[in-house]
């Protein structure tokens, strides 16, 4: 069956197909950066809020040291975001260097295996970004743990419904 594609078209198809992926991949990096940004965002409104809420406890107030600790997670938590955020926009970059080598090759002498490697970067800092994101995932809940212990350590623990307190 002939398709009516010769062995020159089926070449160039092969050839932008390689040169259009790392593009399609800068769009997933971009959904990244643009949800690891919100996080920030959220993550530095909790972080004034606790501040706000440090700055009118009377000095001495026992929720002051929980509330330090936990602007110290928070901090800790953010950074690793940054980090991830830096490592997106890195990947998005080298993505797009990936293409760009690709398109570029039939024009220009590259040595071999550039474009490849620009991809491989792209994808060792995807693999940085999953490392930090879960690294911060693992410090929310530590900071969500702080606020629960504490709730639960101030007063009686609530009876379970249908009981008594005695």
């Amino acid at each position: 069956m002939d398709n009516g594609l010769t062995g020159a078209d089926f070449s160039t198809i092969s050839f932008i197909g390689a040169a259009v992926t790392p593009a399609v991949l800068v769009s997933g990096c971009g959904i990244l950066a643009a949800g690891l940004d919100g996080q920030m965002a959220r993550l530095t409104s909790r972080m004034r809020e606790l501040l706000g809420e440090w700055r009118e406890l009377p000095e001495g107030h026992p929720r002051r040291e929980l509330l330090k600790a936990e602007v110290s997670l928070l901090d800790r938590r953010h950074r690793l975001l940054a980090r991830a955020l830096a490592l997106a926009y890195g990947a998005l970059l080298a993505f797009v260097t990936t293409s760009l080598l690709y398109l570029m090759e039939r024009r220009v002498d590259l040595p071999d295996g550039l474009p490849v490697a620009a991809f491989t970067v792209a994808v060792l800092m995807l693999a940085g970004l999953a490392v930090f994101a879960l690294a911060s995932l693992r410090l929310g809940r530590d900071a969500i743990g702080m606020e629960k212990r504490e709730m639960f350590m101030e007063g009686e623990l609530p009876a379970p419904t249908g009981e008594r307190k005695r």
